[in-house]
Parts: C-alpha cells; sequence; structure tokens
C-alpha cells in the first residue's frame, strides 16, 4: 500500500530523475511522481530515457497526458513493466499546449472519456490507477459537478482522487 500522506507532485521540467533523486535523499516517505509524460513522447519517442529511474526513489508515480483509452492502457502497460508503483492520470494541467492536445485539466468536462481512460488502464495492469484533477474548470466548479465528475470516473474503477485543489481556467 503506497502512502500518500506526503509527495512531491508532478512538475513540468522539475521532477526529473535527477531531481526526484535529490528529493529522496531528504524524505524517505514521500510518493514522487514523475513529470506529467505524454502517450504521443512514450509511444513514439525515446522511452527509456523518459521512463528510466533509480530504484531509490520508489514509491514513484508515472502520470500520464492523455485522452486516448487504448494509448492510455498501452503506456500504463509500459510504466508498470519499467517498475512503476502507480500510474496517475493528469486531468489538471490547463496549459494551453496540453489543451489543444485534448487532454489534462479540459478532460474534466468529458467526465466519461476519463472513465473509459481510466477503465482501459486498470484492465491493461495491476498496480494503481489514479487521478489527478481540479476541483473545477471555467465556470464548472460547483460542489455537485465535482462529485459529479468523481462518480463518473470512479465507476470506470478509479478508487484514489489526488485534488488540485482549485480551479483550473
Amino acid at each position: 500500500m503506497i502512502n500518500r500522506a506526503f509527495s512531491v507532485a508532478p512538475m513540468i521540467d522539475w521532477t526529473d530523475r535527477h531531481e526526484r533523486y535529490f528529493l529522496r535523499l531528504i524524505s524517505r516517505h514521500a510518493l514522487l511522481y514523475t513529470e506529467m509524460l505524454t502517450t504521443g513522447a512514450l509511444l513514439h519517442g525515446q522511452t527509456d530515457r523518459f521512463l528510466k529511474f533509480h530504484s531509490a526513489e520508489h514509491p514513484l508515480a508515472l502520470q500520464l497526458g492523455g485522452s486516448d483509452p487504448g494509448e492510455l492502457a498501452r503506456c500504463a502497460r509500459i510504466g508498470a513493466a519499467h517498475g512503476y508503483d502507480e500510474i496517475n492520470l493528469n486531468v489538471g494541467c490547463p496549459s494551453d499546449r496540453v489543451q489543444s492536445g485534448r487532454f489534462g485539466a479540459c478532460l474534466m468536462a468529458v467526465p466519461d472519456v476519463v472513465a473509459d481512460c481510466v477503465s482501459a488502464m486498470r484492465d491493461a495492469v495491476d498496480i494503481p490507477v489514479t487521478v489527478k484533477h481540479r476541483i473545477g474548470i471555467d465556470n464548472r466548479d460547483s460542489w455537485d459537478e465535482l462529485c459529479e465528475f468523481i462518480e463518473t470516473v470512479a465507476q470506470g474503477g478509479c478508487e484514489i482522487f489526488i485534488v488540485h485543489a482549485r480551479k483550473a481556467w
């Protein structure tokens, strides 16, 4: 069981393997995350370079960015085969670049798609599949909308939600 009481969030251009190793020297108990890695980068790039890590980094979660269930399932299998302890789907990044790729925070508007992605990843791996998300996006930030998002994604098999407690525009 992974202890999530203390974790270091995934940060693009920061939580690479060198930073994670340094952070592990500070605390043996923090859950560490990779930078968000897109499905395209893993499926068509230098997979080993992106996924390489030191064994001291455990527990370690691989954060994926994407919205295609099949591609996410393939990437989850690759991550599990590389020894990651958890696969995390990014449904929180609001950057323009991420939105243009149809993933990240904009996925909160389509919880059925997120549920399908989680279901495909859960079917592909035996390690936990989690979702990091915001409390809402744009003007869709009511308690009821957040609960509906979580309930829908939970139906896809997600049991652990990591909430970035602010909304995304």
